[in-house]
């Protein structure tokens, strides 16, 4: 029987759904016909496969080919499909053996040489592997794409470079190699230091509490006075990622192609530019792609100028912020991807940004200054557990020799409050809900005294509430405290912003 049935996978945001590739010739005049709803990427795999086929010295069948992407309903993009597609026209052709097809996944994208090109979404591909149920096949995937597919515990990736090598491996002549798991670099040393900072002992104290509960913070200051190199240093001060950590974010970054295996376990970095539009923050698109902030998914996203933000841009982290995923909806698709990121933003005080300086006069009114800073809504606001002041240094601090910290032992400091916050909830404490914050953040009676009065005084929210016993927990966690006092309050109570 002229029938060749081969396993493949698609992407569907973060899931990765089979796809069964069945190749049948039959007599009639000859064309090649690609069925099971494929997109234009997949509909053009015809001329790929048929110049590689032809490139490796096999025949190319002059009959009437017929290639079935199953499920029928599941949208099939991308030249993933080329490399099963070959191999299922060579077996169906009886140039290859059919005995070993179903034994593997199988994904490619076929140069005309023959030569094979890596793909999206691999390690998401071994991730699904790796959870379903029944035997587990081994993958053949390209050389480039195998390095980051073999990261997944318990699969078996083999690397191939062309279609020849996977044709010699499926005869039984030469097998391919099995690609090894890469070991993780010290990614502490790819981080610029803290050390390198002069000065700002408050925002470095709030970056360090932030850091070791995993708060968002929105740092204010004129220009040139360290809001960017904070922001670019707080990675090195982040503890390490956790194996399942580390697959996650890679997962989601492979999704987009912009995993580079030699990265393995660093946090990631985002910072995208204040002209990014809505999508390219929160995804989306005909087929839904993560956007930054699933791309900073146990990481950090970093936005410079907040202000200069589209402000329908800014809005649309408001969801994320609380719930840690986004889930995006079109006609004929929905995706949920997660976004369990830190928030860094940085912004100028006013239009001129030299409101509050010490040397330089500012030229911008009230009306002014209100207009800029009514650009971030309050909604938005409230939901950023810290807001901290960074301000100009004055020559004499700059030039001033100071033992500043390193961020090694800033780390120290913020792993163990880490370890306090994963023996006590098994959780940061930015992600405890109402039920937890009641068991975990109890107070003295100064202690809710002081909040309450701070409530009264300045009309805050039930959200920022919450935030600050979050905020204030984290602090007696950095000092290895078992309970929570009126000082941990009233050093939490110091990074909420009270006008808007």
């Amino acid at each position: 029987m002229s029938l060749a049935v081969l396993y493949s996978r698609a992407l569907s945001g973060m899931d990765a759904p089979e796809v069964v590739v069945e190749v049948h010739l039959a007599n009639g005049l000859p064309s090649f016909t690609i069925v099971g709803l494929p997109e234009t990427e997949v509909k053009e795999s015809k001329d790929r496969v048929r110049a590689a086929i032809q490139t490796a010295q096999f025949e190319f069948p002059s009959r009437r080919i017929t290639v079935n992407l199953a499920p029928a309903d599941l949208p099939k993009e991308g030249g993933r499909y080329d490399l099963p597609i070959a191999l299922g026209i060579l077996a169906a052709s009886g140039q290859l053996p059919k005995t070993r097809l179903a034994d593997y996944v199988i994904a490619g994208e076929l140069a005309l040489t023959g030569a094979l090109r890596p793909i999206r979404g691999a390690l998401a591909m071994t991730f699904q592997l790796a959870k379903q149920a029944g035997p587990l096949k081994a993958a053949i995937l390209p050389q480039e794409s195998a390095c980051e597919a073999s990261l997944v515990d318990g699969t078996t990736v083999y690397a191939a470079d062309s279609l020849l090598a996977v044709c010699a491996h499926l005869s039984g002549k030469q097998l391919l190699p099995q690609q090894q798991s890469i070991s993780p670099i010290d990614t502490s040393k790819q981080w610029p230091d803290f050390c390198e900072v002069k000065g700002q002992l408050r925002a470095k104290r709030a970056l360090e509490i932030a850091a070791a509960g995993q708060h968002s913070v929105l740092m204010s200051g004129p220009p040139g006075t360290g809001k960017s190199m904070l922001a670019q240093r707080f990675s090195g001060i982040l503890p390490t990622m956790s194996t399942q950590e580390a697959l996650e974010s890679a997962a989601i970054l492979s999704l987009g192609g912009q995993f580079p295996a030699h990265l393995w376990k660093r946090r990631p970095f985002r910072a995208p530019h204040h002209t990014a539009s809505g999508i390219a923050l929160v995804g989306g698109g005909s087929v839904p792609r993560p956007g930054e902030i699933s791309l900073a998914h146990h990481g950090v996203l970093f936005l410079d100028e907040l202000p200069e933000f589209d402000r329908k841009v800014l809005e649309v982290l408001r969801e994320p912020l609380e719930s840690g995923h986004i889930t995006i909806s079109r006609a004929a698709r929905q995706a949920t991807f997660p976004a369990q990121f830190q928030l860094i933003a940085a912004m100028n005080p006013c239009p001129c940004g030299f409101y509050g300086h010490f040397n330089h006069r500012c030229r911008c009114t009230p009306e002014q200054i209100l207009r800029y800073k009514n650009k971030i809504s309050g909604p938005l606001l409230d939901r950023i557990d810290m807001n901290i002041e960074v301000p100009a240094l004055k020559p004499e601090e700059l030039s001033a020799a100071q033992a500043n910290e390193t961020s090694a032992q800033i780390r120290e400091r913020v792993e163990a409050a880490r370890q306090q916050q994963s023996l006590r909830q098994n959780k940061a404490n930015a992600a405890l809900g109402p039920l937890e914050l009641s068991e975990h953040c109890q107070l003295n009676e100064r202690g809710n005294h002081l909040l309450q009065a701070a409530m009264h005084k300045f009309g805050l929210s039930a959200r920022a509430y919450h935030r600050i016993l979050k905020v204030g927990r984290t602090i007696a966690d950095l000092e290895l405290c078992q309970t929570m006092s009126d000082a941990h309050i009233a050093e939490a109570l110091q990074y909420r912003r009270y006008e808007h």
